[in-house]
Order: structure tokens, then C-alpha cells, then sequence
């Protein structure tokens, strides 16, 4: 592989470092190495379970503990406070009996946790003072409630077996498919996503370099559909069909059914939540949750098939996904596209197939281009669905002549 020569050189090979991405030939054909995410159901026992929720409270209150630290030290115009020094605030702070349950969960949550809040922080103000491009947001303290439940373990002390993984503190736990042996763990995460307890971990993936197309793909998204492909290929709008409507519609019935509830068991400026708020809540957390994997799934399959076509180049339009979302009448809909979560599997899968993978300037008026002679059509409204060249007379679906002209974008 060629690296850029000069003073950039040492960066460039500094970046792939970073993304875990080898090159290396193997026989006659070239071996590419990725790091790829494996998401394993576990089956813990009640007492097991008892403990994972433990290690995310733990988890929880430490990244809460050390947000409140940086909030204090910049409030009153203290030096940086490193990572190691707040570890070791930890270690005391668990040596007092007030806090002695720290002790009942394994060392590195703690750890982690600090290594995570501190992160967070920094990549915050490091966007605000200008060191850093990426403009991150000001992380938030975890809620008890809202707050996914998640924690780290040690990638060194995770043991694997048939069907078993052994976590710190916590022993042996059954899984619902062998986790891959005789292989290096990175970052392993456990988090619960209102149903059941996962294990995320990163294992190393070869990657055999594919013989592309000469073809060149431009991807139109919308809302009425999904994916407009310049071959033709139109792949729908999940959130359209009947199976999703069913549901959505059991959704608001039972949202209807809990409001109620709540108003009933009103004491006074509080509300009482009764066994049947609780039962009602957790049947709301599992629809939500439903749907959520029907929209992952949908946006997989779509992105699969796409990147399965081997075309040289695909080129995907850029949204102002947060505009969009200013607009009332669309911010629900284009939420339910997940538009950015559609970009981020399309470009890892390009990745491992070798095709190019370009975003389009984001002022690129690819709706307003006509394919065939190139003429922009200033004035065109969102409710014209047909578009009709006023020059040439070229008349085709609005979202299939965004598509051709994304194909022929070049940066």
C-alpha cells in the first residue's frame, strides 16, 4: 500500500494504526485485517444478574463522581486534573465504610468509568477552546432511570469456553452462542437493553479483498423510501408497513392505558406508581425495543445488499439530518429513518469490500440537476414528486434523478 510522502507520512500510518487496519498479502490475494464488533446474548443466573446490575450501578455513580469533580475544579479555575490522579482518589475513597460496596465489584468498572468521563470531558473542551475539530457535546450526568445500564471488563482476565464467559467477580455466565476462542478481546462492554444482558467485544476479522465492478452507485435517501439506487433499486420505508403500524398502534394504546393510570393514582402535585404502572412501563420498554430492532435489521439488510452489488464507488448524499429535525411535521419520521446509522454501516461495509466510499457536498443540489443536459431547476418543491426538465423536456422520479446525478458527482 502507498503512503503519502513527507511529514504526513508518519500520520497517515499513525491513522490506520488507529482504525486496526492491516494490509497484508497472503498467497496471491490480499488480506485486509478490521476490527469488528461481536454482540453475544448472555444468561446469567438471578444471582449472577443481581451482580451485572451492581457493576452498572457502580459504573453509573463513578462517571456521575467524576463529572461532578471536573465541574467543581473548572468552576473554580483549578489545574487539570489527570486520570491517574482521580483513580487514585477512588482507591481512597473506597477504603471508607461509607462506601465499602465499591469493593463488591470488580476494580477495572471503576477504572474504566474514570477513563470514560475524563475522555468525554476533555474531547468537550478541547472542541470549545479550539484544539479540536469535532465539536462534542457537554456530557450530561447518567440518570438511574433513563441511562442504558453498561460496564467495562478487563479484555485480559475475560475467559471464554463452550457456550461460557468468564466475567471478573461475577464468575462463569452461559451464553446464547460461542463467543470466538483462541483470539485477542478488545474493549469488552456488558449492557442490558431492557430485555437481556449482552457482551460487545471486538475481535479481528481477515478480510479478503473483492473484484469490483466497474459500476459506479449513487444513493438517494428519503422518507417516502428508505434508499433510491441509481441501477434502479428502490428499498422502501420499513415504518410504512403493516407489520410496524400494528405495532406503533398496540404502542399508543398501551401509552393511552398508563396516562390513565398515572391520573388515577394521583396524591396531591405526585404521582403513585402502582404494580400496574410497572407491568404496563415494562411492556412499553419492550415494544419500543422491538421496533428498534426491526429498523436495525431493515437498515442491515438494505446496506448488505447494496455493498453485495461489488460496484467500485458508491456516493451518498450528505442531510442536514439536524435541521431536518427542526421541522415539526418531519422530525419524527426522518428519526425513524436513522439516516446516520444507514451512512455508518454502508461505509464500514465498503471498508471490508474495498469500494470507494464518497459523501457528497451537502450544498449539492443533486434533486435540482436535471441527469441529461445538466440544467438547474431553481424553483422545485418538496411536493413535486416528477421531475420535469424545463430545458430539455427529460421527465423521471424526482428521487431517481437525484440518484444518476449522485453517480456522477465527483469531489
Amino acid at each position: 500500500m502507498n503512503y503519502p510522502a513527507g511529514k504526513w507520512a508518519k500520520h497517515y500510518e499513525g491513522s490506520l494504526q488507529t482504525f486496526k487496519k492491516q494490509e497484508t498479502k497472503k498467497g496471491s490475494k490480499l488480506v485486509q485485517k478490521v476490527i469488528r464488533a461481536k454482540k453475544i446474548r448472555l444468561r446469567p443466573t438471578k444471582e449472577q444478574e443481581e451482580q451485572l446490575w451492581q457493576s452498572a450501578g457502580t459504573a453509573r455513580w463513578v462517571f456521575n463522581w467524576v463529572l461532578h469533580m471536573w465541574e467543581m475544579n473548572h468552576r473554580f479555575g483549578g489545574k487539570f486534573i489527570t486520570n491517574n490522579e482521580l483513580r487514585k482518589h477512588i482507591t481512597q475513597i473506597k477504603k471508607r465504610p461509607k462506601y465499602a460496596w465499591l469493593n463488591r465489584v470488580s476494580n477495572n468498572v471503576a477504572k474504566q468509568a474514570v477513563k470514560d468521563a475524563c475522555d468525554a470531558y476533555k474531547k468537550w473542551f478541547d472542541g470549545c477552546s479550539g484544539k479540536s475539530r469535532v465539536k462534542a457535546e457537554k456530557p450530561r450526568f447518567k440518570s438511574r432511570k433513563k441511562t442504558k445500564p453498561a460496564f467495562y471488563n478487563d479484555n485480559v482476565k475475560l475467559k471464554v469456553k463452550a457456550k461460557s464467559v468468564l466475567l471478573e467477580k461475577i464468575g462463569w455466565i452461559k451464553t446464547s452462542e460461542q463467543v470466538p476462542m483462541k483470539t485477542k478481546y478488545l474493549n469488552p462492554r456488558i449492557s442490558f437493553d431492557g430485555k437481556y444482558w449482552y457482551l460487545s467485544v471486538g475481535i479481528e476479522k481477515q478480510c479478503h479483498k473483492q473484484e469490483l465492478t466497474t459500476e459506479v452507485l449513487g444513493i438517494d435517501l428519503g422518507i417516502k423510501n428508505l434508499a433510491v439506487v441509481s441501477n434502479g433499486k428502490v428499498y422502501k420505508n420499513i415504518n410504512q408497513t403493516n407489520k410496524v403500524r400494528k405495532i406503533e398502534k398496540r404502542l399508543r394504546r398501551l401509552q393511552r392505558n398508563v396516562s390513565r393510570k398515572y391520573e388515577m393514582n394521583k396524591e396531591g402535585n405526585r404521582f403513585v406508581k402502582t404494580c400496574n404502572i410497572y407491568k404496563l412501563e415494562k411492556n412499553i420498554r419492550h415494544i419500543h425495543r422491538k421496533l428498534a430492532n426491526i429498523r436495525q435489521n431493515h437498515i442491515h439488510q438494505t446496506t448488505t445488499e447494496i455493498v453485495k452489488t461489488k460496484p467500485s464507488k458508491i456516493v451518498v448524499e450528505t442531510l442536514n439530518v439536524k435541521g431536518m429535525m427542526k421541522n415539526k411535521h418531519l422530525a419524527k419520521s426522518v428519526a425513524q429513518q436513522k439516516f446516520y446509522e444507514f451512512k455508518r454501516q454502508l461505509q464500514y461495509k465498503c471498508e471490508e469490500y474495498g469500494i470507494e466510499f464518497v459523501e457528497a457536498d451537502r450544498f449539492y443540489p443533486s434533486s435540482k440537476l436535471c441527469y441529461e443536459c445538466g440544467h438547474r431547476k431553481v424553483n422545485l418543491k418538496l411536493s413535486e414528486r416528477i421531475y420535469h426538465c424545463e430545458k430539455c423536456g427529460y421527465t423521471t422520479d424526482r428521487d431517481h434523478n437525484a440518484s444518476l446525478n449522485l453517480a456522477n458527482y465527483s469531489a
